[in-house]
């Protein structure tokens, strides 16, 4: 008897040692774990540190007989926990990946996942129960009553054991490996040509959008054609109250409710209880809040997770779906830019980074004409026309404006193109599609008042034709 709960005790002690030490060597996987399972943003820091930590002490606790009681406890109590948020999880119709030996083992929950802990919660309590009788054997008393021969028996089984492990884990590295080989091929089969390539996210863009009748968080129903007479640009969230990545998103959709208003809607879509979802509004002052009976709608927009998001506009599809809080943010910071600037109209207030890292107001450079150069060393149309836009930086008239190019890249990047103009970084491209460029190279004229000037000159030829007019004292547009 002692033999078996020593190794039940070796079982329990190697188990949640290795996932402490897996979930502390993929810290980052672990904290996307526990966004998954609905833990709280401010708490997923912290407990990506202590959880394994925690592991590692009852495994620690298990080995000497004076704290495996302790150890027993700990581990059923880590047990108790983890079966609550997996059955929690499972009753709201989310599988999230349990992560519990980090990047070594990774799977969606389910009742297998609760099997196995289970039975591990009853060999901690085999642990538990059997010292009520009589105290833990110890491994050094227990390994000392063996006959020679039993031990010679038990150290080869042992060593058999370990064998058997280690291939297993190398045919599975293997078979890994030659998953991530296959991946790569399949990649570059889609590169050349040879292989279809993998549909983008969602449904295609101007297709129409699939219509909805969703209740409202005070039951009146709400369709997809009464939100499009309150604005034709909405912006679809689909989320769920379990959704830890949903929460982290929240307050950002209340400040954008209220700052954006003017120009688009967002209309969040959830799911569960209505009382949990009443909770989650009123708890950040949320509008536009709709519930949908299952992912009926989810599904019709192809809309995979949570949280995830798609742009309408004119009643049809505007956007990819994006996924993820990252990814629905900059999603955001498009859908939420005004109108193209129209002839005339004053420039939006802007305030970029330099190369060398000072906040430039772009509105403190006003008082002449000025060009605005919208570029990116990175695109090849750009480095076509690089030496004809320095020659004319050179050449152009004392009373010519001054040229203010607006990149992306890095600022290395940007000084190796040479330019003797101020020149700011806009990585989002944001202030080039305020005024209506959608690409690079691209150019508008400011005149000394800070209003557009001429139209948008979208090419190498344009851009040259804006410059150079400059000579002249004129703008083409």
């Amino acid at each position: 008897m002692d033999g078996v709960l020593i190794l039940v005790r070796l079982l329990l002690a190697g188990t949640f040692a290795l996932a402490g030490v897996a979930k502390f060597a993929d810290a980052s996987g672990t904290r996307q774990s526990l966004l998954d399972f609905g833990a709280p943003g401010f708490l997923v820091g912290p407990a990506a540190f202590l959880l394994p930590l925690a592991e590692l002490l009852c495994a620690l606790a298990l080995l000497p007989a004076s704290l495996a009681v302790w150890g027993a406890i700990g581990t059923l109590v880590l047990l108790f926990i983890f079966i609550g948020a997996i059955a929690a999880n499972m009753a709201g119709g989310r599988r999230p990946a349990c992560h519990c030996f980090g990047q070594l083992h990774s799977e969606p929950v389910g009742w297998p996942t609760l099997a196995r802990n289970l039975l591990l919660c009853a060999m901690a309590a085999v642990t538990i129960l059997q010292a009520r009788q009589a105290p833990p054997p110890s491994f050094i008393g227990w390994w000392d009553s063996l006959h020679q021969i039993d031990a010679v028996v038990l150290c080869f089984s042992l060593a058999l054991a370990v064998l058997v492990a280690l291939g297993g884990w190398s045919l599975l590295h293997l078979l890994r490996q030659n998953g991530r080989l296959l991946l790569r091929l399949e990649a570059v089969e889609s590169e050349l040509g040879l292989r279809p390539a993998t549909p983008a996210p969602g449904l295609p863009v101007d297709t129409p959008a699939p219509p909805f009748r969703l209740s409202a968080l005070d039951g009146s129903m709400v369709t997809l054609a009464a939100l499009r007479q309150h604005g034709e640009r909405l912006l679809l969230i689909f989320t769920e109250p379990a959704c830890g990545g949903c929460d982290a998103l929240l307050p950002d959709v209340a400040r954008w409710q209220d700052a954006y208003a003017d120009r688009l809607s967002i209309v969040l879509i959830s799911r569960g209880s209505l009382e949990a979802n009443r909770v989650k509004a009123a708890g950040h002052g949320l509008r536009n809040y709709l519930l949908q009976q299952d992912d009926e709608t989810s599904r019709a927009y192809q809309a995979e997770g949570t949280p995830t998001a798609v742009l309408v506009q004119n009643g049809l599809i505007a956007s990819l779906v994006s996924s993820g809080a990252d990814a629905i943010r900059d999603l955001m910071s498009t859908a939420s830019l005004p109108p193209p600037l129209a002839k005339g109209e004053r420039a939006p207030d802007l305030v970029l980074p330099d190369l060398d890292g000072r906040q430039i107001d772009l509105a403190a450079l006003l008082g002449s004409r000025r060009l605005l150069l919208f570029w990116n060393p990175d695109c090849g149309f750009c480095q076509q026309m690089l030496e004809k836009i320095k020659e004319w930086e050179r050449q152009q008239a004392l009373d010519a404006p001054p040229l203010l190019v607006i990149s992306a890249g890095s600022p290395e990047a940007n000084r190796a193109q040479g330019f003797r103009s101020l020149v700011v970084l806009d990585a989002s491209f944001q202030a080039g599609q305020a005024f209506g460029a959608n690409g690079t190279p691209a150019a508008v004229v400011l005149d000394a008042e800070g209003r557009v000037a001429s139209g948008v000159g979208v090419g190498a030829e344009e851009v040259l034709a804006l410059a150079r007019g400059f000579h002249h004292g004129t703008a083409v547009g």
